[in-house]
């Protein structure tokens, strides 16, 4: 089962930490030595040591350079690099705006993937939303994040542009959600209707398989995580509420994959998949009324 994303990007910090511990222990330096070496304190090396504090790349050049191991400096800074890269704040990403994050975010990766594997537990998946489901999406996030200026009705049209990646031959799109997502309202009721109805006529694209694990399903092998995606079998991006954690480890995308791999299997497709759809229609019909 996959680790948590916000362990995952600190087990990253603590490989980069054990092997910098490793090389002054092969060295035969104390941690006091090695600060005088660095030109700094002892307890900055304690830190360092610990996965306390990420080290800057002239902090691990200095670090190899007292342990007579300047060859393997520059394989650390990169490591390092990708460890802190894992865990972006969102706030970083939105300053321009949510327009311009919907634009920016993922345009390599899409660009670069032909088989995407998504699965969400509570919304439908940005790639699946419709223009008013997108703008509902994006009205609360811009609250959360108490941004000045909510372009979240912009961002929305630049979501939906981006979306026609699924209509591009040679692309394969493996969508699997929870039937609970069916029935969160976002935005006003004929926003919800427009997108469920959406989702009956977008899983039945040529290159989307759009899965449903029913509600119903007994002795689930994978309880509901949050939200993921796996670009081809090389990268993973999971959303928390504070971040955007990116996964490159290749053991833990393995551990992602054969979570997606079990989360497919208990959910239904095709005519099963449309009456679950169809039935939160209905449903929504009710409230409505």
């Amino acid at each position: 089962m996959p680790t948590s994303p916000s362990s995952s990007a600190q087990r990253a910090r603590e490989r980069v930490a054990a092997r910098l511990r490793a090389l002054r222990a092969d060295a035969g330096l104390s941690g006091t030595e090695l600060a005088s070496r660095c030109g700094w304190s002892h307890p900055k090396t304690y830190r360092l040591e610990k996965a306390q504090t990420p080290p800057s790349p002239d902090d691990i050049r200095r670090w190899c350079a007292a342990c007579g191991a300047d060859g393997e400096a520059q394989t650390l800074v990169e490591q390092s690099i990708d460890a802190e890269a894992m865990y972006t704040e969102w706030r970083q990403h939105v300053r321009q705006g949510l327009k311009e994050l919907q634009i920016s975010t993922g345009r390599r990766l899409f660009t670069d993937s032909s088989l995407f594997r998504v699965y969400s537990a509570t919304l439908v998946p940005g790639l699946l939303q419709t223009v008013g489901y997108a703008a509902g999406v994006l009205h609360i996030s811009a609250r959360s994040h108490d941004l000045e200026v909510d372009d979240s009705p912009e961002a929305a049209h630049a979501r939906i542009e981006r979306s026609k990646i699924l209509y591009e031959q040679g692309r394969r799109f493996l969508f699997v959600i929870e039937e609970a997502s069916l029935y969160y309202q976002i935005g006003d009721a004929a926003a919800m209707a427009a997108q469920l109805g959406h989702l009956l006529t977008a899983g039945a694209l040529p290159g989307v398989s759009l899965g449903v694990i029913p509600t119903s399903t007994v002795e689930r092998g994978q309880w509901p995580r949050e939200t993921f995606h796996v670009y081809d079998d090389r990268l993973v991006s999971v959303e928390l509420v504070t971040a955007q954690v990116r996964i490159k480890q290749q053991s833990e995308i393995d551990q992602y994959l054969r979570a997606f791999a079990e989360l497919r299997s208990m959910a239904v497709y095709g005519a099963e998949a449309r009456a679950l759809i169809t039935r939160a229609i209905k449903a929504l019909d009710r409230v409505d009324a």
